[in-house]
């Protein structure tokens, strides 16, 4: 099974370094089948990244999302007229749909809440405990990356046949 995943950020801004700081675990733990993409902000081109995965997850950090962190299933949605960058994870999807005239993978997104997002700030101290909470559950995701899984940990109930 592919995953890929989108972390999102700027690791020059504070807790905008949230994102990357979250790649760079995944990265130094090389784990098969997962594919990485990090970049400042998502663009249409993302899209394409979706190609062959079976799930997708988009990492970021958030202002006035609750501690420590939000994790939840997303469908395709234009959010706005599609421009050339600057999308929304919802809008990637929605890309996706457009470009390939299929359903995207079934996507989720961990939004870990940031508190500091000055230009040449460190990660605060509260970002730095939201970070290690939304590394277990990305620990989690990946050792049962299936969509029913995901779904349970994002609260939302499973059909079983």
């Amino acid at each position: 099974m592919d995953v890929v995943v989108f972390a999102v950020g700027n690791p020059s801004r504070g807790d905008d370094a949230i994102g990357p700081r979250l790649m760079a675990e995944l990265e130094a733990a090389a784990r098969p089948g997962i594919r990485l993409v990090d970049d400042f902000q998502l663009q249409v081109e993302h899209a394409l990244d979706l190609d062959g995965a079976a799930l997708a997850l988009f990492i970021d950090a958030g202002t006035g999302t609750p501690a420590p962190f939000t994790f939840a299933e997303i469908e395709p949605r234009a959010s706005r007229a599609v421009s050339s960058h600057a999308l929304d994870p919802e809008a990637v999807l929605q890309v996706f749909r457009d470009v390939r005239q299929t359903a995207p993978p079934p996507a989720f997104v961990l939004c870990v809440r940031g508190e500091s997002f000055e230009l040449g700030a460190p990660l605060s101290e509260a970002a730095e405990r939201h970070l290690a909470a939304a590394m277990q559950r990305l620990a989690d995701c990946l050792t049962r990356p299936e969509a029913a899984r995901w779904r349970q940990l994002a609260g939302k109930p499973t059909l079983t046949p």
